[in-house]
């Protein structure tokens, strides 16, 4: 287990994971960038994607979230960003088939890089709210089904992801406290 680093690229033990950086064009009016360009996301990914939701989460400082994934048909691809604040997000390979099963990879979005970042099916995913009203915007390929979800601790000790913040000041949902160690799930 353990991390692999992303970056600006590819990462080419994350098949189809990738972080963007959009065009910004600044003026003395202030800026513009394209958020999203169906076009020319499939063509970075070299695939077709067709999102069906948007979700936003608004958090506060501490707040974790994850990790979470969604099995069978009901398996979400998502295009993630943070519009307001900072987030540690992280995504742990969870398909058997992987040469990346049980490796994860940790990248920092904010509304300052203004990166994206593509989560394909298959991963689990979670983040952490760096600063107070962080908003996190994401597209989902697939409709939210509560009967195919499922999780993964955040703290799983064969993972040792490093969320770069103190355990104690943790915020997490009741459900997220008690998902199942990695080394337990049914896949």
């Amino acid at each position: 287990m353990g991390q692999d680093t992303l970056n600006s690229a590819l990462n080419p033990v994350f098949n189809n994971n990738k972080s963007q950086n959009p065009t910004i064009f600044k003026d003395n009016r202030g800026a513009f960038f394209e958020s999203y360009n169906k076009r020319a996301l499939e063509d970075y990914l070299g695939m077709s994607i067709d999102f069906v939701q948007d979700n936003h989460s608004i958090s506060s400082k501490g707040v974790l979230r994850g990790l979470h994934f969604q099995t069978g048909p009901a398996a979400q691809s998502k295009l993630v960003r943070v519009t307001r604040g900072e987030v540690i997000d992280v995504v742990v390979d969870i398909r058997k088939e992987s040469s990346s099963f049980g490796k994860y990879l940790k990248i920092r979005l904010s509304e300052l890089n203004k990166k994206m970042l593509f989560i394909p099916k298959g991963l689990a995913h979670g983040f952490l709210a760096v600063d107070d009203n962080t908003v996190f915007v994401y597209k989902c390929d697939q409709y939210y089904n509560k009967e195919s979800e499922g999780g993964i601790i955040y703290d799983d000790p064969d993972l040792g992801i490093d969320w770069e913040f103190p355990k104690d000041q943790l915020i997490l949902s009741e459900k997220d406290k008690v998902l199942p160690l990695y080394q337990n799930l049914r896949l």
